[in-house]
Order: C-alpha cells, then sequence, then structure tokens
C-alpha cells in the first residue's frame, strides 16, 4: 500500500467531521430495542440495517462499535461516538459496562473499551473467545513518519474492573489510563504460514492524569530501532509478547494468526506495516477504568 494513499486517507479522515450510522434492532430475546453503532466517513445518514460492517474503499480507520451474533442472538456495542466541538465534531472514546439480559438464559455484564484504531474488525462477532484475535490491528505501509500529530483531552485514572460475562463485576484496586500508539513494523511469513515482526519504530503514551482542556496539536514522536536504554523509556513502548494482548493479522493462507514481535529492527530499517490505536483503557480486554473517557481530533500523520 503506498505510503502517500494511507497518510493522506490517515490524515483527511482523521478530521472526525463526518460520519455514518447504523440503527440495528437487536434481538427481541434481550429486549429488541434499536441501537446505533457509528464510524468516522460518510454523511451522517442513518441507515437501518443489521448487514456486517463494510468499509469504504480508502477508509483505513475503525472503531470497535460492533455487531454481534451469537447464538442467533442480536447484539450491540458502541463506545465510540462523535461529539460536537465547536464548529466540527471529536470522536469521545469511553470504557463503560455493556449487560446483556435475558429472562432465564443470559445475564452478562462485560467491561468494553472504547478504542479508534487503524485496521479491521470483521463483523458479525460470533463469539466472545480470544477477543484479541478478532481485532486485525494495522494496515501494510512503507515510510518513516516523524510523529502522530493530534488534539486531545481526557478523564482517566477510574479503577479497573473485571468484567468478563462469565463471573460477577470484580473491583482490581488499581487505576487505569487509555493509551495512544503508532507501531510501525517489518512483517514477513514463514513457510509454516506463521506471521513474524521486528519493532522499527514507537510512539507511545500512557495518559495518566486528567486532562480538562483541549490540548491541540499534541505532538507524539516516532522513535527508531531499539528505545529500551532510553530515559523516555516506559513499559507500554515494549514488545508487545503478552500474549493476552498479541496482535492477530490475517496471513497468506487466510488464516487468523498472531504476529510474533521478535526483537528490534535496526533503527534505518523500512517498516512494511503500520498501527495506530487509541484506546480509552490500558488493560487486556474485559478489563478496564469504567469512566475513562479519551477524546480526540484532527489525528494526522507528520512524515
Amino acid at each position: 500500500m503506498a505510503q502517500n494513499h494511507v497518510v493522506d486517507s490517515l490524515n483527511k479522515y482523521g478530521t472526525l467531521d463526518s460520519w455514518s450510522v447504523r440503527a440495528v434492532k437487536e434481538s427481541a430475546i434481550i429486549g429488541g430495542e434499536v441501537k446505533f453503532l457509528h464510524e468516522f466517513f460518510g454523511d451522517r445518514d442513518t441507515v437501518e440495517t443489521r448487514d456486517p460492517y463494510v468499509a469504504p474503499a480508502g477508509y483505513l480507520w475503525r472503531t470497535n462499535n460492533v455487531l454481534a451474533v451469537v447464538a442467533g442472538v442480536t447484539k450491540t456495542n458502541n463506545t465510540v461516538y462523535p461529539e460536537r466541538r465547536g464548529d466540527g465534531y471529536c470522536a469521545r472514546i469511553e470504557t463503560h459496562i455493556e449487560s446483556v439480559r435475558a429472562l432465564g438464559i443470559v445475564n452478562m455484564d462485560v467491561v468494553c473499551q472504547g478504542a479508534l484504531i487503524l485496521g479491521a474488525l470483521p463483523e458479525p462477532i460470533r463469539d466472545t473467545k480470544n477477543p484479541m484475535a478478532k481485532v486485525l490491528y494495522g494496515v501494510p505501509f512503507s515510510g518513516r513518519p516523524s510523529a502522530l500529530v493530534y488534539d486531545y483531552k481526557a478523564e482517566v485514572g477510574n479503577e479497573a474492573i473485571r468484567g468478563t460475562g462469565f463471573s460477577k463485576l470484580k473491583p482490581l484496586g488499581y487505576p487505569d489510563y487509555p493509551e495512544v500508539a503508532l507501531i510501525l513494523q517489518k512483517r514477513w511469513e514463514d513457510v509454516d504460514g506463521n506471521v513474524h515482526a521486528l519493532r522499527v519504530g514507537t510512539a507511545y503514551d500512557k495518559i495518566a492524569a486528567n486532562v480538562s482542556e483541549w490540548r491541540n496539536d499534541h505532538r507524539l514522536e516516532v522513535r527508531y530501532g531499539d528505545i529500551t536504554g532510553e530515559e523516555y523509556y516506559i513499559e507500554g513502548m515494549g514488545l508487545m509478547t503478552d500474549p493476552e494482548r498479541a496482535i492477530h493479522t490475517i496471513n497468506s493462507r487466510g488464516e487468523n494468526v498472531t504476529v510474533t514481535e521478535e526483537g528490534w529492527a535496526s533503527a534505518d530499517e523500512e517498516p512494511n506495516f503500520m498501527i495506530i490505536k487509541f484506546i480509552s483503557s490500558c488493560g487486556q480486554a474485559f478489563y478496564g477504568g469504567v469512566g475513562n473517557i479519551l477524546w480526540v481530533d484532527n489525528i494526522r500523520i507528520e512524515m
């Protein structure tokens, strides 16, 4: 995928001033309400549908606002919303609890992290197993950006809660924070279809304090090569080796596989893949600070 095409697309839609809305009628057994799923492209018209999401040509962003059909039951979850900002709009990304109730059949509370990512989330979701495998972070990209630039504000530090849907909600006794990242990788596939990667570039921030007023043109610098010995290095910048938070992709055989990040590339390496994520919680799936909110606007890549 050409560098200019990716950058132009990200910057165009990163204004967050346009969106589409799907109005989805959930199954009668769980209440039959009409729920709304937002994506940040289009003319703001609302379409009544239960069809799976399909990205329009050239649109590379994706929220984790998702349609699920589990055992024939249609359910939605929306954690990213357009919100008025001046003469335009921004995205409000939040962590909340999604509850599902059907008398005698299901009684679930799930902690859902909001996310705006570069990549894909194929629909419909069919189960809650291995949730990280369902998100396909990133797109092919060659280039060496200098920074990820954006406007933001935040309400953070709410106590992390575990809510997997299979047990009662459990407060965990520590604060949780949003995170923002741009990751550049050099990926390759072996003869068995396994996908490997070296880390080429890293831009990362954990938002550990409330930001009540907009910080405009915040510049998150991309650092190249092995940065583990640098003064600015923090834990979230490390290689993605935790199996609970592993990145997934579709290999050349059409299989969903883990991307194994094996080490650090040299500082002058050329990447072939880019990941961007704005997430309202920094823990694994179904863990998060309920009430955390990250507002972002005017997202762009600086080359």
